[in-house]
């Protein structure tokens, strides 16, 4: 089974915030792979999460909104591996990035946090970076170099995340949750390794 994990916070005050974009993205999937009547989620007690059983081709997959908010997103990843027995090389974590531009992904096996405190829990909760990151550009918050003003008109890289996407910024973030779907796809069907190897492009 492939644990897919989308980070995120819950409540209705973060919903279209750019750091749920992971969970934006469960949803979408959902909805593509279960049908409508079934497209809801379960409220797991034991793990701290929502989450959804289905089929993505052969594969038994459990999807997963952690509901510890996203600077304790390892908790919930944890009790994920440890309740439904899952080793981490099969876990996909769906995140929000700074560090690409907006509407461009990443995909990664491995590797340091980057900073993302999501990551960054998950990391030291399961004692491994050995798992799949899908990485959702949302670019850096704007700064008006040179001007005096800057402290007051750039925007903090916190509020940055927890801002609502623009309005202009919508048509990027759907054509990106299509694309993760695919890969998802893809990866799933052949297997992360021969993914990596076959699929991947890292430019």
């Amino acid at each position: 089974m492939k644990l897919i994990v989308g980070l995120g916070n819950p409540g209705e005050k973060y919903q279209g915030t750019r750091h749920n974009l992971g969970f934006e993205t469960l949803d979408h999937l959902l909805k593509k792979f279960e049908p409508l009547k079934d497209s809801t989620w379960d409220d797991n007690k034991k793990t701290k999460s929502l989450i959804k059983k289905l089929s993505i081709g052969k594969v038994e997959a459990l999807l997963s909104k952690p509901l510890t908010y996203m600077n304790n997103s390892g908790m919930a990843v944890s009790l994920l591996l440890d309740y439904f027995k899952i080793v981490p090389s099969d876990l996909i974590v769906i995140h929000d990035e700074l560090d690409l531009p907006h509407g461009k992904i990443q995909i990664r096996f491995g590797g340091g946090s980057a900073g993302h405190n999501g990551l960054e829990s998950i990391i030291a909760s399961i004692k491994t970076d050995k798992f799949l990151r899908i990485r959702m550009g949302i670019g850096k918050p704007l700064r008006l170099e040179g001007s005096k003003f800057d402290h007051k008109r750039s925007q903090s890289k916190e509020d940055y995340v927890l801002d609502k996407f623009k309005d202009g910024e919508h048509k990027d973030v759907r054509n990106m949750i299509k694309h993760v779907q695919k890969q998802l796809e893809l990866i799933i069907e052949h297997g992360i390794e021969s993914y990596m190897s076959k699929f991947n492009s890292r430019d």
